[in-house]
This record gives structure tokens, sequence and C-alpha cells, in this order.
């Protein structure tokens, strides 16, 4: 067997960032990858303007308070003073306008009193130059290097962008993921199963996992038993897609076609990981028909279980990798964790990934449990888990003992759990 470390450093070695393209600063950039500094090439805020509605005054004349200044004009965002501020005056001015000419500190309109009907102010607080001014250049200045290659764009980044007058950038654009599924076995819907039926659960939750990952999901679809329908579907999919995830046919006895098509088409590894659940796994790179095109290719295994534990430890770095994420951030949180229960396992010479719900306590302090059954077809019992418990070859972990976990959602709190 294969140890974990060396299954997944196979996998990413074979999986390359796609190549950058132009991309518009845009909603469909969410999620993408910079494969180039972004430099400012003006300041932010561009010009100087007010945090707060007030008063526009000079600092020094309100030294002594409280004071009364004339009004002079009211100058709101959008709109800049119509005239400089002279000494011994005050204009009224509105959160986001730009500072008058001659001002250099806004007195907040609470620590004000209007007089003789609004042409003058009662100033009741001195304030230092710069008080609750915005400088230029306080937030960016112009030249100065923003984001890196490799940064992920997120929605605070693309209105940093924004406020920046970029609206096009140079990224890793989002691999397409084809997500298929074989045998004469499987159907989908409601009806009723015919004897040796089994309904086809791996496709759709591949699928998800594919679009929760932020890469857009394609679904290959159904294919029979049938050699040439199943090279059809993987052509197509290596044809339009920069991945493709098939489930079943990699375990070491299996004679199936999925795996005759793929060897033809590709060089692939057949691996059995010194893990439990998920042991076997396929990977490698197929060819298009005119060889235009090498696409990788995960072969998961069939059981529900394994394969979307199969995903998460190898498909997802693998496509996180051809989305141009830096390794730091190819992996799932890993944390150290209590055990509230006994998280028993005999020794085998595998790692067991159990299935457990994890729960934040007090001062932070994370907390798990058996989310149920571990067999790799007890599906329901995955899909109430929120963590993988990594458990070494032993005898497990007793009760309030520490365990490494793999997070694969934010865990609630206790009170909430």
């Amino acid at each position: 067997m294969i140890p974990l470390d060396d299954a997944v450093a196979h996998v990413l070695a074979g999986c390359r960032a796609l190549p950058p393209v132009r991309m518009p600063v845009s909603l469909e950039a969410v999620g993408c990858v910079l494969a180039a500094d972004v430099v400012a090439r003006e300041p932010v805020p561009p010009f100087a303007n007010t945090a707060m509605d007030g008063y526009a005054i000079r600092a020094a004349d309100v030294a002594a308070v409280p004071v009364t200044l004339p009004v002079v004009a009211e100058v709101a965002a959008g709109h800049p003073a119509p005239r400089p501020l002279r000494p011994g005056e005050a204009m009224r001015i509105f959160t986001g306008a730009p500072m008058p000419e001659g001002a250099d500190a806004v007195v907040m309109v609470e620590r004000t009193e209007r007089r003789d009907g609004g042409t003058a102010v009662e100033i009741q607080l001195s304030v230092d130059p710069g008080n609750h001014v915005r400088a230029v250049g306080e937030d960016l200045h112009a030249g100065q290097r923003v984001f890196g290659a490799g940064d992920e764009l997120t929605p605070a980044r693309l209105g940093v962008l924004a406020s920046l007058g970029i609206d096009e950038v140079e990224a890793h654009p989002r691999p397409r993921v084809g997500v298929m599924s074989t045998g004469d076995e499987l159907v989908v819907g409601p009806d009723p199963l015919q004897p040796g039926q089994i309904r086809d659960s791996n496709r759709p939750a591949l699928l998800a996992l594919v679009a929760r990952g932020g890469f857009d999901a394609v679904d290959l679809g159904r294919v029979p038993d049938d050699e040439a329908a199943i090279a059809a579907g993987l052509e197509r999919g290596a044809t339009t897609c920069d991945a493709v995830l098939t489930s079943g046919g990699v375990s070491m006895g299996d004679i199936d076609l999925v795996r005759v098509v793929l060897d033809r088409m590709g060089k692939m590894r057949w691996m059995q990981v010194a893990i439990r659940p998920a042991k076997p796994l396929a990977f490698g790179v197929i060819r298009t028909g005119d060889g235009r095109r090498r696409v990788p290719v995960f072969g998961l295994p069939g059981n529900p279980v394994s394969s979307l534990v199969s995903f998460e430890l190898f498909a997802r770095p693998g496509l996180r990798r051809l989305a141009g994420q830096p390794h730091p951030r190819l992996h799932r949180p890993r944390l150290t964790a209590t055990a509230d229960e006994a998280l028993a396992r005999r020794p085998d010479g595998k790692v067991h990934l159990v299935r457990v719900v994890a729960t934040a306590g007090e001062r932070g302090v994370l907390h798990v449990r058996s989310s149920g059954g571990q067999g790799s077809h007890q599906l329901a019992a995955m899909a109430r888990a929120n963590a993988l418990a990594v458990v070494p070859d032993g005898d497990g972990v007793r009760l309030g003992g520490q365990v490494e976990v793999i997070l694969l959602e934010e865990p609630p709190t206790q009170e909430w759990a």
C-alpha cells in the first residue's frame, strides 16, 4: 500500500495551474487566483475627505472653546467646496465630501450647536489637525503593490480593484470539471428499483462538491457498461473540461471497462492507499483523440463514502492546484480536537478517517464525536459529519484524547450543536 502523503504528492505532481487569462473584474472572477501582481495606479482615497458629518474648520480656530464661527457654505459628497475656507470660518460638511482648501479638521456635528438660524455654529470641542479627515492615499498610494500573484480574488479584493478603476486582471481561469458515472446497475429518479439496481448518488454528490469548491461543474452523465460509450464520454470530458472525475472500477480486483479505456487514453496509476475508507485510487493524464489536450483524470472509489472522502483528500487539492492556488492553500484546515467519545479501531496498517461531528467549545477548544456508522456505504453518517478525524494505525483514540481533524465545514459552537 502507498502512504497517504505519497499518493497526494503524486496527484499534485500531475496537476499544473491552468494558463492565466485576462478576465474582467466582475462577479465571475470571484474565487479566481491572480497570476500577476496588481499595482495601484492612483491613490485611495484620491482626495482628502471627511469621515463624519460635521463642520470643516481650521484647528487653530477652535483652540479655545466654545467658539462661534460663521457657516459660509455646505459641502456634500461629490461636490467640491465653492471656495477655500478662510481663517475664522466654518463649512457644513457631509461624510465623504471633499475637504475644502484651507480646512484641516472636522468637528462632528454632535459636538456643535447651530446659531442664528444656521448661519453660524458654536463649536464645543477643540480638535487637532487631521481630526476625522481621510488623507489622500491613506488606504493605498499610487505605485503600491496591492495584491500579489497567488492571491485569491475575494469580494473585498474585487472592491479594492474597483476603487482603483481596474477593470481587468490576469488570473487563472476557474477549472471546468467533468463528472461521469458508469455502470448498467445505476439508475436515477424515484421509480422502484429492479433487482440488482442501485441509485446513482455519487455523481450528484461529486457535482455538488465540485461546485462548492469554486469550480465549474460539468455533468458528463451516466454511461452504461459499454466500451464505446465510456470512450465517447471520456473523450467529451477531455475535450470540454480541464479535469474529469469518475467513480467506481478502481479496485485491484475490478475488471472494468473504465479501466480498459483509461489505460488506452493515457498514463494512469492504479493505487491502493494506506487509508480507510477510500483505499483504491486511480490518477493520471489522458489525451484527446487528436492529441491536442491532456487533462487529469481522478478515478475515485465506487462506495459513496469512499468517493466523497477520496475527493476531499485527492481531487479537491488537485483541482485547487489547477486553479492556481499556492501550496499552503491546497488542503482543508487541520486542527487538533478533543475526543468526546472513544474512537476505537484495530491495527491494520492504515490511517482511518473517521467521520465526526466537530463543535467549538469554551475558549475555542474543538471537540469531536462520531457522526454514526463508519461503513463506506453509510452515506447518511457522512452527511452528518463536518470533519474527518485522522486516526493513525493502532488501537484508536481514548475518551478525552487528542486527535487531528480535517475540517470540512465551519464547526458550530456547542450551545448551537
